[in-house]
């Protein structure tokens, strides 16, 4: 099912019954400002989901630091960057961006080293703080950034375990 939201770039949903999961994605511009709106659009997509807790700021800050990287080092001119949230329905979200550029983060990038005091250079180190998981895949054009990250529906308190 596609949504048109009225905004120039339109938000995607797509449900995955037999893989019981839901996918929500959009492409931004690759400017600065794409950073705090795929923050804006990570709460919005599961609060949409039902999902609550402190899984979803962490969430939300992922995607932003992921969004910042792939406009920092990724911007290839003319091109989208692009947000895939895909949601378990129970305990998983994989937070993807994408992007057209040909660098790739270093080898050491989301190790805590000497990054205290540093002005920039903290992103991956945050999202490697907060995921589960997370990694790099080759595209045809570019690269997809990842994370994991372990959140919860309504029902669910910040340790995990179901309201009674």
């Amino acid at each position: 099912m596609r949504v048109d939201s009225g905004h120039m770039n339109p938000e995607n949903y797509e449900a995955a019954p037999a893989l019981a999961s839901v996918v929500w994605w959009r492409r931004f511009p690759s400017v600065t400002g794409s950073a705090p709106a795929a923050r804006r659009a990570t709460h919005a997509a599961l609060a949409g989901w039902g999902v609550e807790g402190c899984g979803v700021g962490h969430s939300a800050l992922v995607a932003s630091e992921l969004m910042t990287n792939a406009v920092r080092h990724g911007h290839v001119p003319g091109r989208l960057v692009e947000l895939r949230l895909t949601y378990d329905l129970e305990k998983a979200l994989t937070v993807e961006v994408s992007d057209a550029g040909d660098g790739r983060p270093p080898p050491e990038a989301g190790h805590t080293v000497d990054v205290g005091l540093a002005e920039s250079g903290r992103g991956l180190t945050l999202v490697a703080a907060f995921a589960e998981a997370w990694g790099v895949a080759d595209r045809a054009v570019g690269k997809t950034v990842w994370a994991r990250l372990l959140v919860g529906p309504a029902w669910a308190r910040h340790d995990g375990r179901p309201r009674l």
